[in-house]
Parts: structure tokens; C-alpha cells; sequence
């Protein structure tokens, strides 16, 4: 049987944190513990759910800026909008996928050493 310790499942639950509380769990661990595995593995958490918001806000803006092309431009022009706005989701699903799946791969880590 695995007898876990608190500062291994805490430095997991800032990994698995992404799928229930974000990047708001990883920051106050990383403030609150005092230990620096975990500060740190709260540190690469933390970022990496980062990873997931900043495209996020850019696309955001890209989505603006595309329709402001779209409604002020000729035909030839109309299109780079959708293309670009399905282009930037199809990139956001990627990227999505991959930092969910290497925080579960950081986190059962954690758990398993």
C-alpha cells in the first residue's frame, strides 16, 4: 500500500487543480507552503495553467479585430476572419489538451514517487 504524505498529495492537487479551481489553487499554495517541492511544483502548476488563459485573452482580441476587418473591408479581405477564428480555436483545442494532459501526467508523478 502507498502511504502518501501531505506535501506530495498537496503538490498533486495543484496539478489536478486545473480540471476544479484553476490557477487560483496553485498560487495560494505556492504564497501559504512553506516547503520548496512543493512551492515549486505549485510554481510549474501555476503556469502551466497560465498556458490555458493567456491564449485565451488573445483570442479574444483577434476575435475583435478580425470582425472589425469583416464589417470595414472588401470580399477578398471578408474571409481571413473565420479563418483565423477557426485556425485560433483549433489551436486553443490543442493546446488545451496538452497541458491537461501534462498536469495529469505531473500529478499521478508526484503521487507515484
Amino acid at each position: 500500500m502507498l502511504q502518501l504524505d501531505n506535501n506530495r498529495v498537496l503538490s498533486a492537487l495543484c496539478y489536478f487543480s486545473i480540471f476544479f479551481a484553476g490557477f487560483l489553487l496553485p498560487l495560494i499554495v505556492y504564497f501559504v507552503s512553506t516547503d520548496s517541492d512543493v512551492k515549486n511544483h505549485a510554481k510549474r502548476a501555476f503556469l502551466s495553467h497560465l498556458l490555458l488563459i493567456i491564449p485565451s485573452i488573445i483570442g479574444f482580441f483577434i476575435f475583435f479585430i478580425s470582425f472589425g476587418f469583416y464589417a470595414s473591408s472588401s470580399n477578398s479581405v471578408m474571409s481571413i476572419g473565420p479563418i483565423l477564428i477557426i485556425s485560433f480555436i483549433v489551436v486553443e483545442i490543442l493546446l488545451s489538451l496538452a497541458v491537461i494532459i501534462w498536469n495529469i501526467i505531473q500529478g499521478v508523478r508526484v503521487l507515484r514517487v
